[in-house]
């Protein structure tokens, strides 16, 4: 409710529909000079902002009943199987049609109001979608144990109030001038039904809300009370505090929809926020690259006389010493590599390793007891990670009075000379 003046109350009327706009002071006028039609669908031309309408009387069933217990947690519960007992029970699909409102508490138990809505059928809702829903009998502010009557949608209703808060309301289905005899019955045989449950039973105040304001008629409540009833105008509507948590379906279904829109449509902004952010990145990287690229041909240009003849000689001589100064070329490393490619206990020797580290050749001639550990031994040189920079040609093991005998050569690319 961050504006007041965006809301807009949708109010059953004694003979249709009334629309009452919120004002900058906080109070409700009613929007004059248009017929009200029975049908809340045929309200036309609703103000901007915020709508609450407000279910009339013959639109839900209320049933009050005393909860032996003050856990709020367990009201809910409470107040289901208390309508189920009464075999009435909301349609689980049709949305959220049951609420509870607290009226009165003692120490150990408390009154409760549980109103179930009947399911909303065709017409009986605005074509724009309120945001808030509630109880006629609870727009209207009423002070202490009062029995209120008035007039709505052509009947007359009434409803019992504790403490201002409503107890139990219940339409006629006498529509006359002034409340009749009937109006008079149902009144009774509902204070008789309270009674029997131990409910609150006795308004100290009865107020009479014709249409005609205080010039209307009590008919026949005239005298049936102890108490004159008093004959005036309706109260203007107000906003309960806090609205109840009815929700029909179709508005749920509707407001659940429109969420799903705005997150879909949240989530596609945020992809291309992120498509944009990254083409600007790597807008950027390449903006960059460009720039470097260019300051290295600057630089390149400046080197091409002298200094780049220099430069290029140097990286010459350079590779040219590349296999003295690499490390994995130098004869300890080697040796050590080939070692480690020697089959363990199978009593394989070497005679000879001789290493040419200026042509990268390497040379191992050996014996074994047997022909398996030199394919082995083969097999270890090719495999091993430190000798991954030569190739290898191999001799098949010859058999000897010794053994067997076997001849190995390591090249580099470029080094293989024939035999």
């Amino acid at each position: 409710m961050s504006k007041q003046t965006e809301w807009s109350l949708l109010v059953p009327g004694p003979l249709g529909w009334e629309v009452w706009k919120r004002q900058a002071d906080g109070a409700y006028e009613r929007r004059e000079g248009e017929d009200e039609p029975t049908m809340v669908s045929e309200l036309s031309g609703l103000p901007g902002g915020d709508l609450a309408l407000f279910f009339p009387v013959r639109g839900f069933h209320a049933l009050p009943f005393r909860a032996e217990s003050k856990d709020e947690s367990l009201f809910d519960d409470l107040a289901t199987m208390h309508a189920e007992r009464l075999g009435i029970r909301a349609d689980p699909m049709a949305g959220q049609l049951s609420d509870h409102f607290e009226v009165v508490a003692d120490d150990q138990s408390t009154v409760l109001l549980h109103a179930v809505l009947k399911k909303p059928g065709e017409g009986e809702l605005p074509l724009r979608t309120p945001k808030e829903f509630d109880l006629s009998p609870r727009a209207f502010p009423v002070e202490g144990d009062t029995l209120c009557v008035w007039k709505e949608l052509g009947r007359w209703v009434f409803g019992f109030y504790v403490g201002g808060k409503l107890l139990y309301s219940q339409a006629t289905s006498s529509s006359s001038e002034a409340p009749d005899d009937s109006v008079l019955r149902e009144i009774r045989l509902a204070l008789s039904q309270l009674a029997m449950q131990g409910l609150p039973s006795k308004p100290s105040l009865v107020r009479i809300w014709p249409p005609e304001g205080e010039l209307g008629e009590a008919g026949a409540l005239s005298d049936a009370f102890a108490t004159r009833p008093r004959v005036e105008a309706r109260p203007d509507p107000v906003m309960p505090d806090p609205f109840s948590s009815l929700l029909p379906e179709d508005v749920r279904a509707a407001r659940v929809a429109r969420k799903r829109r705005n997150q879909q449509v949240a989530l596609v902004s945020l992809l291309v926020l992120a498509y944009l952010g990254l083409v600007g990145w790597f807008g950027y990287q390449l903006w960059e690259k460009q720039g470097e690229k260019k300051k290295l041909a600057a630089e390149l240009e400046q080197l091409q006389g002298g200094a780049g003849e220099m430069l290029r000689e140097h990286n010459e001589r350079w590779e040219e010493l590349g296999p003295v100064v690499d490390t994995r070329r130098s004869p300890m490393e080697v040796l050590l590599a080939v070692s480690g490619a020697v089959p363990k206990d199978s009593g394989l020797r070497l005679t000879t390793a001789d290493l040419n580290v200026a042509s990268g050749e390497l040379q191992l001639i050996g014996t074994a007891p047997q022909s398996a550990p030199a394919t082995q031994f083969y097999s270890g040189l090719r495999n091993s990670n430190d000798l991954a920079w030569l190739d290898w040609e191999e001799d098949p093991p010859q058999k000897s009075a010794k053994g067997w005998d076997f001849r190995v050569r390591g090249f580099t690319e470029g080094s293989q000379q024939p035999r």
